[in-house]
């Protein structure tokens, strides 16, 4: 099963307002400032005046396009194209860990703006509701999508409700079964993410700011240290190689259903998953500390710790730990590897942003597209279902067949991306996302 990021879908109601609306508070307590130290003084003033975050905004585009690249190759099913060498080597340069690098972006980013949009004074009970308010109008209406476009079995409980209720991810074969919008599965991680938040929090301020890059360091190693843990004792795969790629059916005739969304899918008792697969990306407590590595990161930005503004460095680090999820093990390759350089680079954008630098990534039309990736995200399956079943299946297509469908899958999931942003995200998170001063969740 290919899916993504997801995305990070509680940054959207901070970050977006880059463009649009002041945005929100914070939670750090700032350092007291030393006369003369220009960092400090930002860090402060950034504690007063909450800068809006462009750059994180604009960012969040290129980390949706490795997602729809790698969803392309794997839901579209174009024959004989995906069964032709060119196919196989396509999918080698563009291999699931892709898109699961941006997957690793959004929860470090989710992380990151969930603590930079959290005040002290701030409710539990507002915060919980802002949260649901975010994801599941949006989330509802892409399932709704998919169950009309692939005609799913209602009748069946356990093919939808538990993809509904952002639970099916707790369970092996729910991951499989209920996984109906596939991308949604990044969700179920969002939402332990912010239900343990609350919670967190007062541990997370107890740190000491100078142990904040140390901490880091050894959330990273835990992470190393639990993958290495699903290698040794989970079952799976234990090779190098890039074993994800599109479920073929017989034939060259392209069939009317990838095979995640086909009534023989949905028909099956139980569907297996490798358990090292299902811990290394799919299970939310494995997630959980790449949430975390963003709240520190936030932090460190916030208190003048994290002082790096050039990208070159983070970029650079990244790129060479994606290059090496070509020779690690599965269990590394889909975000372990990545997550250091990853955590490194959402920061760095976040000081740009703290000292007003701007950047390709801060461009007003970047901004846009950022702002709209969450709707984006949960529509371009169900799009590509529909496109599948009435332009593609019982025909054959070569390269630029899939060129062609595969652009017209982008344009029809940004303009419907758009249209739910706009109309249903924005009006709601307006109406009903007021905050809350009850209940104010201690500072620590």
């Amino acid at each position: 099963m290919t899916t993504s990021p997801e995305l990070a879908a509680g940054a959207e109601d901070v970050v977006a307002r880059a463009a649009s609306a002041p945005p929100s508070a914070i939670a750090a307590r700032p350092p007291a400032a030393t006369p003369g130290d220009a960092s400090e003084s930002v860090a402060a003033r950034a504690n007063r005046e909450r800068p809006a975050l462009p750059s994180l905004t604009g960012a969040r585009w290129w980390a949706a396009c490795a997602v729809f690249t790698v969803h392309a190759l794997v839901f579209l099913p174009v024959y004989p194209f995906q069964k032709s060498e060119l196919f196989r080597t396509i999918h080698q340069w563009f291999p699931m860990q892709l898109g699961a690098a941006g997957v690793t972006f959004f929860f470090v980013l989710s992380g990151f703006i969930i603590y930079w949009s959290f005040r002290p004074g701030n409710s539990v009970r507002g915060f919980y509701r802002r949260r649901v308010l975010k994801i599941y109008p949006t989330h509802l209406l892409g399932a709704a999508a998919f169950i009309v476009a692939a005609g799913v079995p209602l009748h069946r409980l356990v093919v939808w409700a538990p993809n509904l209720l952002l639970i099916h991810t707790w369970v092996p074969k729910w991951t499989m079964v209920g996984g109906l919008n596939v991308p949604s599965w990044s969700l179920a991680a969002e939402v332990l993410f912010y239900l343990s938040f609350p919670l967190a929090l007062p541990l997370i301020r107890r740190i000491p700011s100078r142990r904040l890059l140390l901490a880091m360091g050894l959330l990273v190693l835990f992470v190393l240290a639990l993958h290495t843990a699903f290698y040794l004792w989970a079952d799976g795969p234990k090779g190098i190689a890039n074993i994800f790629v599109p479920r073929l059916v017989p034939g060259d005739t392209s069939p009317y259903y990838e095979l995640h969304s086909s009534p023989a899918w949905f028909a099956q008792p139980d569907i297996p998953v490798s358990p090292s697969y299902w811990l290394s990306y799919t299970f939310p407590a494995s997630r959980l500390p790449e949430f975390y590595l963003g709240v520190l990161a936030a932090r460190m930005v916030l208190e003048g710790r994290w002082r790096t503004t050039r990208l070159t460095v983070p970029l650079l680090v990244l790129a060479l730990s994606y290059a090496a999820t070509w020779v690690v093990p599965v269990n590394y390759k889909m975000s372990a590897l990545m997550l250091a350089p990853m955590t490194a680079v959402v920061a760095t954008l976040g000081a740009r942003d703290m000292h007003g630098i701007k950047g390709i990534t801060s461009h007003p039309r970047l901004v846009w597209l950022g702002n709209i990736t969450f709707a984006f995200y949960l529509v371009q399956l169900p799009v590509m279902v529909v496109i599948t079943r009435y332009l593609i299946g019982g025909k054959q297509f070569g390269i630029l067949g899939w060129a062609g469908f595969s652009l017209l899958s982008l344009v029809v999931s940004l303009a419907l991306g758009a249209l739910l942003y706009h109309l249903v995200d924005v009006p709601i998170m307006r109406r009903f996302a007021g905050r809350s001063t009850a209940k104010p969740v201690r500072a620590g």
